[in-house]
């Protein structure tokens, strides 16, 4: 893979929980977000690599009044998304917040993401060692509209395509529990 020596710039084509595409802006990765059921008692998004196929990534499954539900990963075993995505906590262990949570990725690492961390990002995500590793910002306010993009922005840093499909599940449970107040 080329090395550009700059991150994953994907762009949000909608900026919606209910669908979208994550395109890079060099080309490198290609993400889908698709809604393929909703019901009453579910929804259940895909995540598609695009580049590679159509298979599914990662499938989400929310609950009812759109409750946290569970994560599988390829052809994996389902994990709810509570354990996938746990609570982060404080030195005295009492949440921080449910807009901290973390996870551990498929390289092992653990990884956490917070809901408006900094003034520049909607949501920041950091490894164990508190450094960014990707992040989500929104269209700032202001700019111009765009043709077939909502100006909103997922950066993942180069040295972590590995984890691109990782962070957008991650991130979309995130924005649900915000959007749902989970």
């Amino acid at each position: 893979m080329t090395s550009y020596g700059m991150p994953y710039l994907l762009e949000d084509k909608t900026g919606k929980l209910s669908g979208s595409h994550f395109v890079d802006i060099n080309d490198r990765l290609r993400l889908t977000l698709r809604c393929t059921s909703r019901g009453s008692t579910h929804a259940t998004y895909i995540i598609y690599n695009a580049a590679t196929g159509t298979d599914p990534v990662v499938t989400l499954n929310f609950g009812s009044n759109n409750s946290l539900g569970t994560i599988t990963f390829g052809s994996g075993s389902q994990v709810p998304m509570s354990s996938f995505l746990e609570p982060s906590f404080n030195g005295r262990q009492v949440p921080t917040t449910a807009k901290t949570r973390k996870f551990i990725g498929s390289d092992g690492q653990q990884y956490k993401w917070s809901w408006r961390a900094t003034q520049s990002e909607e949501w920041t995500c950091t490894n164990a060692s508190n450094h960014q590793v990707a992040s989500y910002s929104l269209k700032v306010p202001g700019e111009p509209e765009y043709d077939h993009s909502s100006g909103c922005v997922l950066t993942i840093e180069e040295a972590y395509p590995h984890l691109a499909a990782e962070m957008l599940a991650s991130l979309t449970i995130m924005r649900h529990i915000v959007a749902h107040n989970l």
